[in-house]
């Protein structure tokens, strides 16, 4: 054979199979595109917290016994209202577009006033912290791929709950308990002073990552009921603690 029918028969062979590869690479930049648009979903989730606050998922006495209902009344009708009517007026006075997302100004948080900061850290606090609860179940604790998350990188759920539980009973004044998840995975327990939380910039956070469940144990959040017993009042809030919510946050991100 000549070497132009070998390259004409070369030529047509390699235009038929790139026409192919062509129609099938259709899928394939589909697949691509698909990858592309998982991998923007591990930087984002469906954990968007508005500027509203939003109605309490259970009544003011299902966690009784371990949150009273005058104590769960008080904290959500009076101060957490409280920080999400301050934080859309900061929000205002500041040129802020309320219909965002506080995941979204956290990053950014430092440039703006200390009102916004801790209104907007009280807020998304609390709304994250009412669904990290459920009515009491007894022998409450993680099933599945988180309780294995949580022997990994604590040892035992026994070690983890006590490292959580210093992190609670430690803190100076008021603030909150984190587990977060960091950007390999991984879980890491920490806490955070007065209303900050772990997605701020704050440099003085001893803590950052993404937050799956958390403890307030500024003192209206127990006093009621302990006086002024804080490990008492972690002790049994675990009795509540809302797994199902946390490994929905965790697998989010």
């Amino acid at each position: 054979m000549s070497p132009k029918k070998n390259n004409r028969r070369t030529f047509l062979k390699n235009s038929v199979t790139g026409t192919a590869m062509i129609a099938m690479g259709v899928q394939g930049m589909g697949f691509l595109l698909e990858s592309f648009t998982t991998s923007e979903k591990i930087k984002t989730h469906s954990f968007n917290t508005g500027f509203d606050q939003q109605p309490l998922p259970y009544a003011y006495d299902a966690l009784e016994n371990v949150i009273d209902a005058t104590t769960m009344e008080i904290h959500y009708s009076k101060h957490a209202a409280a920080y999400s009517k301050n934080l859309k007026d900061a929000a205002s006075a500041e040129k802020i577009d309320s219909n965002s997302t506080l995941e979204k100004l956290f990053p950014e948080i430092s440039k703006y006033s200390m009102k916004l900061r801790n209104n907007g850290g009280g807020h998304y606090n609390h709304e994250m912290f009412w669904q990290c609860m459920r009515p009491k179940i007894n022998d409450n604790k993680p099933e599945g791929n988180l309780m294995k998350l949580i022997e990994k990188d604590f040892g035992s759920f026994t070690d983890f709950k006590k490292q959580f539980a210093d992190a609670g009973k430690n803190r100076f004044g008021s603030g909150w308990a984190w587990l977060c998840k960091d950007q390999s995975g991984s879980l890491k327990i920490g806490s955070t002073s007065n209303q900050d939380n772990p997605l701020m910039n704050i440099p003085s956070n001893e803590i950052n990552g993404f937050p799956i469940l958390c403890l307030d144990v500024w003192e209206h959040a127990y006093y009621l009921k302990y006086q002024n017993k804080r490990a008492d009042y972690i002790e049994n809030w675990w009795n509540v603690v809302n797994w199902e919510y946390v490994q929905k946050r965790y697998i989010a991100v």
